[in-house]
This record gives structure tokens, C-alpha cells and sequence, in this order.
């Protein structure tokens, strides 16, 4: 796992961070990241407040998170999400689609 995304752990709930750009290069990660904290725990957060850009692939990671736990009865969520992340979700309307705290 690289430096720019870390996780805790307990036994309910995985909480990611990642930590500055999410693009082609590691959304890959991210994606596996994500599906792989779903498929251990029943609910899983992605904490994007020190990410600084996000492109289509990333948010097409965190989309496929979401679809992977409607389909598996587990709650995927966003927490923190920077100024620009937000900016970007909310151009996209995927502010109305994620859960974000």
C-alpha cells in the first residue's frame, strides 16, 4: 500500500484516508482499497479532506464502492471531503448520491 491512502480498522467500520491527488495512476488502489473494506466490514468511510484533486476514474471507484455495498447490504459514505472535492461532487450531483459527513 502506498503513502497516499491508510486505514483504521475495528470491527463495524473502515475508515479510509487518502491523502493528496486520486487519478488514473492510483485509482486502482483506491478501488481495491475500498471493495476490499466491504467485503470485511459493514460499513466503510473514505475520508477525502487532504485530497487536493480527483478525477473521473476516482470518483468511478468510489461510485463502484457504493453499487458493492447497496448490492451487499453494507453502508458506504464519504467524510471530510476537501473544498475542491466537494466542488466536484457537487458539479456532478453526486452530492445527492454518496452519503457525506
Amino acid at each position: 500500500m502506498t503513502e497516499f491512502i491508510r486505514f483504521e480498522k475495528t470491527e463495524l467500520l473502515t475508515t479510509i484516508y487518502v491523502t493528496g491527488e486520486v487519478d488514473l495512476s492510483n485509482s486502482a488502489e483506491l478501488r481495491k482499497t475500498i471493495l476490499g473494506a466491504l467485503k470485511t466490514t459493514p460499513t466503510v468511510k473514505v475520508d477525502l479532506a487532504d485530497v487536493e484533486y480527483i478525477d473521473s476514474s476516482g470518483i468511478a471507484a468510489m461510485v463502484e464502492g457504493l453499487q458493492f455495498a447497496n448490492s451487499n447490504a453494507r453502508f458506504f459514505g464519504i467524510s471530510n471531503p476537501s473544498t475542491q472535492v466537494r466542488s466536484i461532487l457537487e458539479l456532478a450531483r453526486l452530492d445527492q448520491v454518496f452519503d457525506i459527513d
